[in-house]
């Protein structure tokens, strides 16, 4: 075992919420250590869409800039049954997490942060195999399978994969997410930056079992609104999640901290799992860089609710609805006539952040 390490912070967990949290913690002049258990860049197949939260918390915090070259999102298509319709988003991009998370773990690391990937034991709080590290504070950002969340009875699990694009049909156009839903899930489809498509879907599991599997699954979904299926959909190398929704009972405990998915998650809608992620993250910065006190713990857990808790009440209303096909169709025939009716959801997963300006100079 090596000699002990001194550390003001250390994040477990490089996703957008880690890397994101760590940053900040060292701009206030802490001492910070990011791990993960992955090697990076990474590929992965969900979150590679943003919305305006998630952007505007971005350039708030100086880091619009890792959104370079990716694709502007400017509409979502929704298809249930025969029927679609368009709905006209504010503000998007889409772009791979491979590159998105990398900057972003890259814009950690000038700030000062040291970064250790290939940390098998993502649970880790206080040893490596190569030395014993001590922290102040441990942040858990270790994401769905992190922290003391649970699944939710019935919670749907989620897969994706991303196809080259000669593999892809042309009917995917770049700028607009598309979204076949179905009773027993969705699948969303978007162009990302290198013109590849990018798929990722929320399935009940018993519908992936008798499907054959997290392809098959999907291409039945776009069978039945009659999108066109990419001919290497079912043999793609497809991966799956854990139960989407889940609930976290501990946001905080003696000098430790859960941010991000690790804190509970519920299925997203166009971007809002990421916005969810970055505004946590802003969020906890100020809290865990403050000398230890047990009052940060309810403090957490107070920002937590007022910051992500009604944009993820939004997000469960809409899950249900997607749950339903009566619902989901008549909603779609109502957006059909009235696309304005869709304008206080566009409005609820674009809304700012309700902090303070809290980023330090």
């Amino acid at each position: 075992m090596g000699a002990c390490m001194k550390w003001d912070a250390l994040v477990i967990g490089a996703g957008p919420a880690g890397s994101v949290t760590a940053r900040e913690l060292a701009r206030r002049g802490r001492r910070v250590l990011l791990v993960d258990k992955a090697t990076f860049p990474r590929a992965k197949v969900c979150g590679c869409c943003l919305n305006g939260a998630a952007i505007e918390t971005l350039e708030r915090l100086g880091l619009g800039g890792v959104l370079a070259g990716g694709v502007p999102l400017d509409r979502v298509t929704i298809a249930a049954g025969s029927r679609s319709v368009d709905v006209r988003l504010k503000r998007g991009v889409a772009i791979s997490r491979a590159i998105f998370d990398m900057r972003l773990i890259d814009a950690a690391v000038r700030e000062g942060v040291e970064f250790r990937p290939g940390i098998m034991n993502s649970s880790m709080s206080r040893e490596t195999k190569q030395s014993e590290i001590e922290a102040n504070v441990v942040i858990v950002a270790s994401g769905l399978t992190g922290g003391d969340a649970t699944p939710k009875v019935g919670s749907r699990i989620g897969g994706g994969v991303v196809l080259a694009a000669k593999d892809s049909p042309t009917f995917y156009s770049p700028g607009s997410i598309y979204m076949a839903t179905g009773r027993s899930g969705y699948v969303g489809l978007v162009r990302v930056e290198d013109e590849r498509l990018d798929i990722a879907a929320a399935f009940d599991p018993a519908f992936v079992k008798s499907s054959g599997g997290l392809g098959l699954a999907a291409e039945s979904i776009l069978r039945a609104v009659g999108w066109p299926v990419p001919l290497a959909l079912s043999g793609a190398p497809w991966k799956g999640t854990p139960a989407l929704t889940r609930r976290s009972t501990t946001l905080a405990g003696h000098r430790s901290f859960v941010v991000g998915d690790a804190a509970g998650y519920v299925e997203p809608f166009t971007g809002e799992g990421m916005a969810w992620a970055l505004m946590s993250a802003e969020a906890l910065a100020p809290l865990a860089a403050q000398d230890w006190h047990p009052g940060l713990i309810r403090k957490w857990e107070s920002t937590h609710r007022r910051v992500i808790g009604k944009r993820q009440r939004v997000c469960r209303v809409v899950s249900q609805v997607l749950r339903s096909p009566m619902l989901t169709s008549l909603a779609v025939r109502a957006l059909g006539v009235m696309p304005q009716l869709a304008n206080p959801v566009v409005a609820a997963i674009n809304r700012p952040s309700p902090l303070p300006n809290v980023v330090p100079t």
